[in-house]
């Protein structure tokens, strides 16, 4: 990993660790921020026995402070939700998608102006999906205290070493925007730390319809059509159901259970329970509806059906090789990791429907840097 001339300071760690109290404090700090200086932000949570996460403490830096805030204080605050979807204020995260995910269920708030500085650093060339410690170590020699990262958030009061590590999980984020900027500067690629945050988070914050939930169970391909529509439906209703009990999927029913009972397509309770791992209580509670699912999806109209992807075949597997090769030579010119510059179900995308054209994700700086094999790639795939 190069160093550019970018001098790296860090503000020295707080010799005492400040909360805002109240959602007043939290607002006019947030309201004396200049323009254009950037938040630094995380968040603590808990998620172990549950569907959505539960807050634990907001963490915030701006202009060299450094706050905690309890997750009450900062859902009270007009300001709080503003500063989230202000495009215009920078907000810098390590390792966004379940912050994102937070503020998505708890305060219904989908953020802009974001800049996540894991994407950064693997644009900067510092390898994909470093951790945050692990960086910090690398370029400002200082070590995180990592004891207490899977401690519990919820309780109060909180650990002198809990408060140290939460001020520690913002505090570098600022130089460390800094570090990645100059970086990407010297790579022309400022535009595409600011544009893949917002893909990443546009993605992540598009409705997913759990009608299309089936389509991740990728086991589920070499069921007939038949079986992939009571797959289906069983998907779906596990979706609704995890969010109505507020329960991880497979606290509900697992994969593997809902392949199995698509695959046998019970027509009765005594079937339901014949199928190996489904557990009684779930036949008790819930079997009538199952069977009812099971009827609709195999008497559903396939002609429409979108199956589940399968594999890729022999050939395409050699093909995807080939087509691999080209993006790879690109993210090696560049030094940037294979994964961010085209991710294996990208690559297998553009084999199947063989063709680049049209396919969102490698537009914008993509798009500039693979100029030299695009028609390479086109022709490889081409049928």
């Amino acid at each position: 990993m190069s160093h550019s001339h970018t001098a790296l300071t860090v503000p020295p760690a707080p010799e005492t660790i400040r909360w805002l109290e109240t959602p007043e404090q939290l607002d006019q700090w947030l309201a004396s921020l200049p323009n254009g200086c950037p938040v630094a932000l995380d968040t603590e949570f808990e998620r172990v026995s549950t569907f959505y996460p539960i807050p634990g403490l907001v963490q915030l830096g701006g202009g060299g402070d450094f706050w905690l805030v309890e997750p009450h204080v900062a859902e009270a605050s007009t300001q709080f939700r503003q500063m989230l979807s202000d495009g215009e204020r920078s907000k810098l995260f390590y390792a966004m998608s379940e912050d994102l995910e937070l503020f998505r269920h708890w305060l219904q708030v989908a953020p802009k102006g974001l800049r996540d500085l894991q994407i950064g650093a693997a644009l900067a060339g510092a390898g994909f999906s470093l951790g945050y410690a692990r960086l910090v170590e690398t370029l400002f020699g200082e070590t995180l205290d990592k004891s207490v990262t899977r401690s519990d958030w919820l309780s109060r009061p909180l650990s002198p070493e809990q408060e140290r590590y939460a001020v520690d999980d913002i505090r570098y984020l600022e130089p460390l925007a800094n570090w990645v900027t100059a970086q990407l500067k010297e790579r022309n690629l400022e535009h595409a730390l600011t544009e893949e945050s917002r893909r990443f988070a546009d993605e992540a914050a598009a409705p997913e319809s759990v009608d299309r939930h089936y389509l991740k169970l990728r086991g589920g391909w070499t069921l007939a059509l038949a079986q992939q529509a009571v797959l289906q439906r069983l998907a779906a209703w596990r979706e609704q159901e995890c969010h109505k009990v507020d329960r991880p999927r497979n606290r509900v029913l697992s994969d593997a259970l809902l392949l199995a009972i698509a695959e046998r397509s019970p027509n009765s309770l005594s079937e339901l329970n014949d199928i190996q791992g489904v557990p009684g209580g779930i036949v008790k509670r819930y079997g009538e509806h199952l069977l009812e699912l099971v009827r609709a999806g195999k008497n559903a109209n396939t002609s429409d059906f979108e199956p589940i992807q399968r594999p890729l075949t022999r050939d395409q597997q050699t093909l995807y090789k080939s087509v691999k090769k080209c993006f790879k030579k690109v993210a090696e010119q560049h030094d940037i990791p294979i994964e961010i510059m085209a991710p294996r179900k990208r690559i297998e995308k553009v084999i199947q429907d063989q063709s680049l054209q049209g396919q969102a994700f490698f537009e914008g700086w993509r798009a500039r840097l693979l100029g030299s094999v695009v028609r390479e790639i086109e022709e490889l795939v081409k049928p």
